[in-house]
Order: C-alpha cells, then sequence, then structure tokens
C-alpha cells in the first residue's frame, strides 16, 4: 500500500505508528511490517497520542499497516518471563494492586478508545492477518475496508486471557451475541467473505484495490456537510441503546438543529 503523501512530514513517527494529515484526511499507518506489526504497550501509547494530536481540521482517519499483515497481535515478547525491555511483564501486572492493574489495561485501552468520536469517521483498511489486538484495533473503527486475502482472529481465549482493547462491545454490536462468543472461544479465523455477509466488513475487494476503495469511501464520506455527518454518525451510534420512540425523538432534536443550521438560525 502506497504511503499518503504530506509536505509537512508525519505529525508522529515513533514505536511503530506513524501520523500524517492532509486537510480533512488523516493517515495512521503501522510501520513495522518486519513482525507483521505486532502490538505493545509502547505501540498503544503512540495511538492515542496520535488521537490527541489530531488537528481539527480532520473529518476523516483512515487506519492501515505497511506490509502483508495488518497486525498479528500482540509482540510475544510480552509473554516471555522477561517481557519487553522498559515494560511491565504479565507477572508484574499480575502482582500490582486492583486499581493498579486496572488503570495499565485502562492505559492501553486509551489507544483504541479515540476512533469513534462523534467529530470523526474512521476507516480500518485490513488486509492479511488482523489477529488479537490487531482484530481489536480494527474493530476501534467506525468502517472495515478489507483485503480479499484478510483473516480477522480473536486469539485470547485460547491463551488464557480475554479481549480487553475494547473490542468486544463493537464485535457483539456488529454480528451478535452467539456468532461473537464463538468467534472468541474457538479463536478461529474469519475470512473476507463471511466478514462481509456477517457485516464484520463493508466490503472486501482484491489486495491491489483496497487503497482506491478507500479512497473512494473516503470521498464520498467528506462529499457530505460535516455538521450533518457527526449528526448522523451520533444518531447510528445511539440507536442501539434507545427505545422506538427514543430513537424518533433524538431524530427530531438533531434535525431541528439541522435545519435551523441551515437558515443561518442557529446557536
Amino acid at each position: 500500500m502506497a504511503t499518503p503523501a504530506n509536505d509537512l512530514g508525519p505529525l508522529l513517527d515513533k514505536d511503530g505508528v506513524r501520523l500524517t494529515v492532509d486537510d480533512a484526511i488523516a493517515t495512521v499507518t503501522l510501520t513495522n511490517p518486519a513482525k507483521r506489526n505486532a502490538q505493545s504497550p509502547a505501540m498503544w501509547r503512540a495511538l492515542a497520542e496520535a488521537g490527541r494530536v489530531l488537528p481539527g481540521s480532520v473529518r476523516v482517519v483512515v487506519l492501515r499497516a505497511e506490509g502483508q499483515s495488518f497486525s498479528a497481535g500482540l509482540d510475544r515478547q510480552m509473554f516471555t518471563p522477561e517481557g519487553i525491555e522498559g515494560e511491565p511483564t504479565f507477572i508484574d501486572l499480575a502482582r500490582s494492586s486492583d486499581g493498579e492493574l486496572d488503570a495499565s489495561i485502562a492505559g492501553f485501552q486509551d489507544g483504541f478508545t479515540w476512533w469513534r468520536r462523534s467529530d470523526l469517521v474512521s476507516i480500518a483498511a485490513v488486509q492479511g492477518y488482523a489477529i488479537g489486538a490487531g482484530f481489536q484495533l480494527a474493530l476501534s473503527c467506525d468502517l472495515r475496508v478489507v483485503a480479499d486475502d484478510v483473516q480477522f482472529a480473536m486469539r485470547e481465549t485460547s491463551l488464557g486471557l480475554v479481549p480487553d482493547l475494547t473490542g468486544t462491545h463493537p464485535l457483539v454490536g456488529l454480528i451478535g451475541y452467539a456468532r461473537a462468543l464463538e468467534i472468541c472461544l474457538t479463536g478461529r479465523s474469519v475470512k473476507a467473505e463471511e466478514a462481509v455477509s456477517t457485516g464484520l466488513a463493508n466490503v472486501a475487494v482484491p489486495a491491489d484495490q483496497l487503497d482506491g476503495a478507500v479512497k473512494d469511501l473516503t470521498t464520498a464520506i467528506l462529499a457530505a456537510p460535516r455538521d450533518a455527518v457527526i449528526e448522523t454518525k451520533a444518531l447510528i451510534r445511539g440507536a442501539a441503546g434507545r427505545s422506538y420512540d427514543e430513537q424518533r425523538a433524538a431524530e427530531r432534536t438533531a434535525q431541528a438543529r439541522r435545519l435551523r443550521d441551515l437558515a443561518g438560525l442557529g446557536e
């Protein structure tokens, strides 16, 4: 996949994460293809930082990865007794107090939470393996465009762990309880055709067309007025938690804001 041009250079380029911005489009790229973009706490901190430094002009964020795979999940070094230099090992985490352990995991999750901000639309461009933490990172985004060689898998339960990087809520929302449970408990791979048919992915294309498909989707989203996109996203995101009548009321309230804004009568 080609790297987007940015005359000003990246706003962030550290720990396997690069952020570039071109007007209304930001691109977050995983940049460690030699390790299949394996993830570490340092990468999660860099992902969280990318969200913090996004300029206000950004409307669409594209998440992509260099190499043949999106992300093969946790860096296997995290499973060794030595762990990753400068980071707590799993044993260190287990021995910490309840509050410290909760705070550590919450810090890890920070790199996964900002992608669904109401003022942004995020698109994950996913090729090859998206395993465990890689699967959850793709799930952090609003939309997923996948290559026809994609393989999603949630392997945490097979390792005696649980998916804890914010992936379970969107997974259930996208494909339902029973299918989400089966995928998590078995750790099996979900390939492109199933991903699209179940709603996990929006579209699948040949790998050499992934960039173009993402560009087309981004262009279509940017064609609509920003405030209307923000209001619509908020309506759709909140629908599952509202009753039918509550959603009707939310639609009326949002439309009233839009009509007044278009008439120049907004606040």
